[in-house]
Parts: C-alpha cells; sequence; structure tokens
C-alpha cells in the first residue's frame, strides 16, 4: 500500500470508525435511560477523541512514544486554534456559562497538571495511573451533576440529539448498538495503525522528526471527528456544542490518551525535550487564552475566530522551520514574540475592557 493510500484510507477509517462508536455508545446509553445531556458531555465529546486514543495507543505498541505524546498535544493546541477559529469565522460563537465557570477552568488545570508531570522528561506509570483516574472522577462528576440539573430539554440536549438522530429505528435494539461500537472500534483500530505507519515513512523520507509529524499532521488527522462536529454545529447554529465539543475533548485527551498510553506502555512514556521545553507550554497558553476570550461578551467574534487561525499557522510554521534549522527561524521568532504577541494581548486587553458591562445606576 503507498503512503498516499495509508494516508487517505487511515483518515477515512478513523472517521467512519469514530462516528459508528460516538452514534452506537450515544444510542446505547440512552437506551439504558442515560440522558443525552450526560450522553453530549461524555460519550459524544469523548468519542470524537477516539481517535487520538486509538493513535497514541497505536504509537506506544510500536515504540513511537514521541508521537502518541505529540499527538496528544499537537490536538489539543489544534482543536482550540484550528477548530474554534473556523467555527467562529462561520457565525460568531456564543459560549454557554457553564463553559466559562466550569469546564474551561477544568481544561486549564489539567493542561498545567500534565505540564507538571512532564517537566521531568517522563511520564510516569503512576502518575498514567492518576489521569485515568482524574477521568473516571470528572465523568462521575457531570453524571451526578447532570442528575441534579433540571430534567428539561435544554439548548445542549438538543444539539446533542441532533447529532446522534435520536429519532432513527433502524439502530434502536440495543444489539445493533453494540455492533456499531464493535465496528467503529475495528475501524479505529486499522485506521490508526495505517495512519501512523503512513507518518513515520513520510518523517523519515523528509527528514522531519516524529515529533513535528505528530504535533501537526497527526494531531490535526485524528482531530478531523472534532472538526466536524464542531463546524457542523456551528452551521446548525448549536453553537454551544460547537465549543463544548473542543473544551471536552482537549479534557479528555490528557486525561484519557496519555492515562491510557502511558499504562499500556508499561513502564511509562518518555518526553521529547523540544515538547517539554515549547510545546507543552504553548498547549498551556492556548488553553489560558479560552478564558479571557470566552468571557469578553460571552462569545467568540469572527476576529477572535481570525486570530486563532493565524496563530495555528504561525505555530506550524515555526515547526516546520525548527525541524529544518532554517536560516530564517531567529528573526521569524523575534517578530513573533517581541511584536505579534504583544500586539494580540494589548488587542485582547482592548476588547476585554469595551465589552465590560456598564455599571448599573442606583435607582432613585
Amino acid at each position: 500500500m503507498t503512503l498516499a493510500l495509508m494516508f487517505v484510507g487511515g483518515l477515512i477509517a478513523l472517521v467512519i470508525g469514530a462516528s459508528l462508536l460516538v452514534r452506537g455508545a450515544a444510542k446505547l446509553a440512552i437506551s439504558f435511560g442515560i440522558s443525552s445531556l450526560v450522553v453530549g458531555l461524555t460519550v459524544v465529546a469523548f468519542g470524537t477523541s477516539a481517535p487520538e486514543v486509538a493513535v497514541s495507543v497505536g504509537a506506544v505498541l510500536d515504540g513511537k512514544v514521541d508521537i502518541a505524546i505529540g499527538n496528544v498535544v499537537g490536538s489539543n493546541i489544534f482543536n482550540v486554534l484550528f477548530i474554534l477559529g473556523a467555527s467562529a469565522l462561520i457565525t460568531p460563537l456564543v459560549v454557554n456559562r457553564q463553559l466559562i465557570r466550569q469546564e474551561v477552568p477544568i481544561m486549564i488545570a489539567v493542561s498545567l497538571l500534565l505540564l507538571l508531570m512532564l517537566l521531568g522528561g517522563t511520564l510516569a506509570l503512576w502518575e498514567s495511573a492518576v489521569l485515568l483516574a482524574l477521568l473516571i472522577g470528572y465523568t462521575t462528576f457531570l453524571v451526578v451533576q447532570s442528575r441534579r440539573a433540571n430534567a428539561n430539554a435544554t439548548c445542549e440536549e438538543a444539539g446533542v440529539a441532533d447529532e446522534v438522530d435520536m429519532d432513527s429505528t433502524w439502530d434502536r435494539h440495543w444489539a445493533v448498538q453494540v455492533a456499531l461500537i464493535a465496528a467503529g472500534l475495528v475501524l479505529l483500530v486499522l485506521g490508526s495503525g495505517w495512519f501512523v505507519d503512513a507518518a513515520v515513512q513520510t518523517a523519515r523520507m523528509f527528514g522531519v522528526s516524529d515529533v513535528v509529524i505528530g504535533l501537526t499532521i497527526v494531531a490535526a488527522g485524528t482531530s478531523l471527528p472534532e472538526v466536524a462536529t464542531s463546524i457542523t454545529a456551528a452551521l446548525k447554529g448549536q453553537r454551544d456544542i460547537a465549543v463544548g465539543n473542543v473544551v471536552g475533548s482537549n479534557t479528555f485527551n490528557i486525561l484519557g490518551c496519555l492515562g491510557i498510553s502511558g499504562l499500556v506502555s508499561g513502564t511509562g512514556l518518555v518526553v521529547a525535550p523540544s515538547i517539554v521545553s515549547f510545546d507543552i507550554w504553548v498547549m498551556l497558553a492556548v488553553a489560558v487564552a479560552c478564558l479571557p476570550i470566552f468571557i469578553t461578551g460571552r462569545e467568540i467574534a469572527r476576529w477572535e475566530g481570525f486570530v486563532f487561525l493565524t496563530y495555528y499557522l504561525v505555530y506550524t510554521v515555526y515547526l516546520v522551520m525548527a525541524s529544518q534549522q532554517h536560516d530564517a527561524l531567529p528573526m521569524f521568532s523575534n517578530v513573533m514574540l517581541y511584536f505579534v504577541v504583544p500586539i494580540t494581548v494589548l488587542t485582547l486587553a482592548v476588547s476585554m475592557i469595551r465589552k465590560r458591562p456598564a455599571p448599573q445606576s442606583p435607582a432613585s
């Protein structure tokens, strides 16, 4: 099989496999009486991250740890900068208060925890177990919180129901739903194998490291389910789903993908120095940047989406230039560090001040 066919076949298998897994798991969950809100916060958001799990675990089993870790870090950067950027360009994204008050702070805290764990250059076996335990705790918390919430239909519930087509009849039986889950898992395993093999061969052919390939091509490819879900949700006006899918997937990528990958390795994961010194900090900065942007009018404006997309392009160009040790890299880095970044921070600060609600005048 040629490299092109391996890339395309792997991507198609990953996307179809994730779709089948999400559909089957969501319908099965609801068949057993779990609310669509819980399904949306867990199965749908986590299911779109299934390719990241498949690729990272497959890479670890093949001894390609750089791709496993680079895939997770790169996917989280891609999810925020590219997916939210593209979705916001389609239509300004209104951000639910729960995302601002709870989900985004959790995503930031999880990102910071991962940074602290990786500072030593390894993700130990016990640290992987901690990440997976936190995922179980987070999921349990969401279920308990949802059961205490009002049972009436919400915008989020309607959006999730639409995403998984709850009115269909052909897959209402639990046996069909289990078959969909099984088929999805098989496609994910096959697709991840083809995709990782093609990525590694391409890296060696062009002299690009596994780290860069994992942070870019593999990360973008395994994020295709999130791309499809968020952009479709934005087009349909389901803006909470567009944003919530990204935030939930990022949390799962760290806790689930790296937790499972580290445990599967049996000894923990050794982290490339470049990820510890640069990329993990970019991931944390991107997560933290969500909070002030989301707070400004509780929406992601089109110009902010454009900024996100621009930064993703810049980040990708930097990675490629750094991998090739390009002569223009020092100048490029200085322009970004001393010109572009300060201007962006200043613009966001001005935007926050302008969008701050006016104080209420005292009653006469």
